[in-house]
């Protein structure tokens, strides 16, 4: 008998770094209380929605409405308080933006910082109370939108007109979700969830699974679960939603909450799978009643066989 020879693995692909990025903050005012690293996170989601990635920063100060009255009167002729100012210091624009000019974000490098200084960002902590108040959401929120819009802006977004207002309010919400910050909270998304338990067809298992699917952009998708007399015919919550979602052009997601009757669940082995395809980071949050969980799908799908992991560079290949 020959002896057996161990297989040759492909080596895995390592999940690409976060973008290196800080602020040079200005004490103006005062940096609200925790939310230095927030906006930090919020940044560098925002250079990895660009696909930027040199190290990058920005001078960053907090300021309230009289200043940035000032500085309106001052550098742009305007008569009155906004909540954000940003100045960039590259020459990129909607058609040419910083993910896209490599050359011209090195030529912005600072030595001193070590890294491409992308601009000035100003932000009226005032209109940001303000803001958050009139919308409905936490300061903490308003104030990562108005950074995360600041820092497209620096890096060319603009939106003077309808397609390129489109195009930058989608890179920032994509931008928020992949910080963990969206419009729809997780208590939102699992009470989507355990609506959406409510049309589970399940008169097999009697186990009833809601499912809701937040995309990058901002949708939402929910399914349940829909069993079959040929048991292999079920199809899960998590994949009714995501089949939804990929049926409708949602390609990148940033969570998923799952409501259950009976006992705390995870998403089965195939679901796992089928989600990894296009999110292997997705954020998992799983409840019934009072009780609740959350992990990430690279968690529980360790080493997982799909596009992450470089199954594009043999598979369909001769």
């Amino acid at each position: 008998m020959s002896p057996i020879r161990p297989l040759k693995m492909k080596a895995r692909k390592k999940a690409p770094k976060m973008n290196e990025f800080h602020f040079d903050f200005d004490c103006a005012l005062p940096v609200p209380e925790g939310a230095e690293q927030t906006l930090l996170r919020v940044a560098r989601c925002c250079l990895a929605t660009e696909g930027v990635t040199q190290p990058c920063m920005a001078y960053l100060r907090f300021s309230d409405d009289a200043d940035i009255h000032q500085i309106n009167r001052e550098q742009r002729n305007v008569d009155r308080a906004t909540d954000v100012l940003s100045f960039p210091a590259g020459p990129f624009n909607p058609r040419h933006t910083a993910g896209h000019c490599p050359k011209t974000l090195r030529s912005l490098y600072d030595p001193q910082e070590s890294a491409c200084r992308l601009g000035d960002i100003i932000i009226s902590l005032d209109h940001a109370r303000a803001q958050a108040a009139e919308y409905g959401h936490s300061f903490e929120r308003e104030l990562c939108y108005l950074t995360a819009h600041a820092l497209f802006h620096l890096m060319g977004y603009d939106h003077m007109n309808d397609q390129d207002k489109s195009q930058m309010r989608r890179m920032e919400e994509k931008a928020m979700n992949e910080a963990g910050i969206s419009r729809v909270s997780d208590d939102e998304l699992l009470a989507l969830a355990a609506k959406a338990m409510q049309y589970s067809y399940s008169p097999y298992s009697k186990f009833k699974v809601g499912a809701c699917l937040l995309a990058a952009d901002g949708r939402v998708f929910t399914g349940c679960n829909i069993e079959n007399a040929s048991y292999g015919a079920t199809n899960c919550a998590e994949r009714t939603a995501l089949f939804k979602a990929v049926s409708e052009g949602a390609h990148e997601f940033v969570a998923i909450a799952i409501a259950t009757e009976k006992a705390l669940a995870w998403p089965c082995g195939i679901c796992r799978q089928a989600l990894c395809e296009f999110a292997p980071h997705l954020r998992v949050i799983t409840a019934c009643g009072a009780q609740r969980a959350e992990a990430t799908l690279d968690q529980l799908l360790y080493g997982a066989f799909g596009p992450v992991n470089g199954t594009g560079d043999y598979l369909g290949k001769d």
